[in-house]
Order: C-alpha cells, then sequence, then structure tokens
C-alpha cells in the first residue's frame, strides 16, 4: 500500500540511522546505515513528482503509477520480497535534494537529471544509479500559435521552472543562437503549466518525456505541439547520496537488474520457469549467478540470495517497465529509441553480473 506524503517523523529516522551506523546487514558483512534504518522500519521511502504520467502519478484510488514509481518498487521488492513496502512522498524541484540530503527519502527516483554538480562532493554529493530514461529537453507551444522553431520565440514569454537544469538550458541554448526572450519562472511545475494553459506564456520548456506527459493530462492535448528541437542531455537517474556507499552500490545492482534481465530474455512471465531452468541444469553458470541459485551476489549486496528474482517477479524487466509505462501500452506512446537495449541500437547496458 501508498500513503500521502507526511513529514512529521522525518527527524526520529535520521536519528535512528545515525544509532544502526554500526549495523550489518542480514549477517552479510556488508556495513550500511541506512539499508539497516530501511530494514528495521520494514519500508522504503520513496521521493517521487507524483504529478507526472507515465512516470510517477497518483491515480483517483491513490495508488502510485509510473516507471519511477516501478524502480522503487524494484527496491523494495529487492530488499523485503514485497514491491508494497514502499511509501512514496511527492517532492517538487525545489524539495527533492533537501528531503534526500535530510534523510527524509531514502531514495528518490523523480525525473531528475545527473550532472557533475549533482554528483560531486562539493555540490549535492549525491549517488547516481544508471540511467532509467534517457531524454532531452525540449519546447512546448501551442499548435495555433504556427511557430515552429526555437527563434520564432524572439522576444516571447517562455514559462519555466526554477532551480532546474531546465532554467540553466533554456538561458544557454538561446544566448548561443542569439535569441532574446522574457522568461516567466515558477517554484512548481503546477505553477508552469497553469502559467502556460492560462495564456500567460507563448511556450513552456521542459524535458520532452515531461512534456509529453503533462500535455496528455491537458484538456485538448492535440491543441500543442513539441518542437522538433532537442536542448540538452537529460539522463534521468534515480539518487541516493553518498554518505552510504552500500546503499548506493543496492540501488545501482537493482536497477541494473531491470536491464540486464530484459537482455537475458527474463520476464515477469518466464521468470519462474527460468529459475526452473537454472536449478535444473548447472552448466548455465550466468543464469544460475545471476538468479541467485549458486553464488553470494545479494550477500555482497547486503539483500537476499535471490533479490534478481523477487525484482523481475515484481515489476517485470526495464522494457516491460517502459513499454506499459511509457512506451505502446501507455497513453504517452513515446518511442524506444535510445532507450532501448545496446543490442537494439540504444544505451541500455548493464556492465557484468560477475
Amino acid at each position: 500500500m501508498s500513503f500521502r506524503p507526511t513529514r512529521a517523523w522525518a527527524l526520529p529516522l535520521v536519528l535512528v540511522g545515525l544509532l544502526a551506523s554500526c549495523a550489518q546487514d542480514g549477517g552479510t558483512g556488508v556495513q550500511s546505515a541506512k539499508l539497516a534504518m530501511i530494514q528495521g522500519r520494514g519500508k522504503l521511502v520513496c521521493g517521487v513528482d507524483g504529478k507526472l504520467p507515465g512516470f510517477s502519478f497518483v491515480g483517483p484510488d491513490g495508488r502510485y503509477s509510473g516507471l519511477d514509481v516501478d524502480v522503487c518498487q524494484a527496491m523494495a521488492a529487492a530488499i523485503f520480497g514485497d514491491a508494497s513496502k514502499v511509501e512514496f512522498r511527492d517532492l517538487n524541484s525545489s524539495e527533492r535534494f533537501a528531503a534526500l540530503a535530510s534523510g527524509e527519502v531514502d531514495l528518490l527516483s523523480r525525473n531528475t537529471t545527473m550532472t557533475l554538480s549533482r554528483d560531486a562532493p562539493g555540490g549535492n554529493a549525491l549517488s547516481f544509479a544508471p540511467t532509467t530514461f534517457f531524454d532531452g529537453q525540449g519546447m512546448m507551444v501551442p499548435a495555433a500559435s504556427g511557430i515552429t522553431t526555437l527563434k520564432a520565440l524572439a522576444g516571447k514569454p517562455i514559462c519555466v521552472e526554477s532551480g532546474t537544469t531546465t532554467e540553466l538550458n533554456l538561458a544557454d541554448r538561446m544566448r548561443e543562437i542569439g535569441v532574446a526572450y522574457t522568461p516567466l519562472k515558477f517554484q512548481t511545475g503546477d505553477q508552469t503549466y497553469a502559467a502556460y494553459l492560462g495564456g500567460r506564456c507563448i511556450a513552456v520548456t521542459s524535458d520532452r518525456s515531461q512534456l509529453a506527459a503533462k500535455r496528455s493530462s491537458f484538456p485538448n492535448p492535440g491543441a500543442h505541439t513539441l518542437l522538433k528541437d532537442v536542448m540538452s542531455k537529460e539522463p534521468l537517474t534515480p539518487a541516493t547520496t553518498n554518505a552510504d556507499p552500500a546503499w548506493a552500490d543496492a540501488v545501482r545492482w537493482t536497477v541494473n537488474t531491470l536491464i540486464q534481465a530484459e537482455e537475458l530474455g527474463i520476464t515477469k512471465a518466464n521468470i519462474t520457469s527460468k529459475l526452473a531452468e537454472a536449478k535444473a541444469n548447472k552448466n548455465q553458470a550466468d543464469l544460475r549467478r545471476f538468479l541467485g541459485v549458486e553464488g553470494d551476489f545479494g550477500k555482497q549486496l547486503g539483500l537476499p540470495a535471490d533479490f534478481v528474482v523477487k525484482i523481475i517477479s515484481a515489476v517485470g524487466n526495464y522494457g516491460e517497465i517502459f513499454d506499459r509505462n511509457v512506451g505502446p501500452a501507455s497513453k504517452l506512446k513515446l518511442d524506444r529509441g535510445v532507450n532501448n537495449q545496446w543490442t537494439k541500437g540504444g544505451l541500455m547496458y548493464s556492465p557484468p553480473f560477475r
């Protein structure tokens, strides 16, 4: 079951984390205060957007869904063998890093771009997992405006969310092409898109995936067009703090599990038969290690031996997650493009499980 955000107990959890600093997870010898605290609490607390269809969105029934949500659920399945043991916290762009640093959330899975300054100890001091969606910044305009290029926005107001890479990329790109414009800055995504729909600006800019997601919830989606221009690279990536490397590794290899399972053709539907196959055939060394039949991958991460099986049984592989949330089985119907497997010309590539 998922819960709506509350923050009253954030400080007590930080204190619990400090007391657990010497804890060892499951007798494995892997020291992680964060993982020990999560296990003791009995649930993962995951920071998401909560208002972005396809990535993290709360339905009328109060349930969360989306690609970012599935990453959180995969992590809960890895730790507890139960994808429902996760509490979601809605965080806007200005709140997300503070919530992660304070320990209010354990994991940030919220359309966040990996950058040097966010990763570096002298910046936000985050530890990024593998990228779960390779994106780029775009621009959306009313179809009736007739605007087809960035240069056609000269002298016009553009809505943008402040405190984001989007704001910086917009300034850089328009400077490069010599176009003067008027930025209308807002603290939250809700304010930004409300201003755009209200006619306060002629265009709105964000990640192309976010623009497509937001457009799908507009009263008349067909009345809005995404320009062809791609203004930046936006690798959207789950993040933890860099204060607990063992916890960061557990998250990192959970995401790699989703990618590797797709490469191996292991799905939510066939995981049981694949596991039976691995147990029956001792010659399938790679498959047996991946599924935890032999070896100690789980122990090395402070996770159960069968964490891979638990993950795929709960949410499927990366391709399944993509397809149902943002791909052909979703309202967004985004093309896989660079988010395809490396064997199919994309960038999704897991390091070896060895």
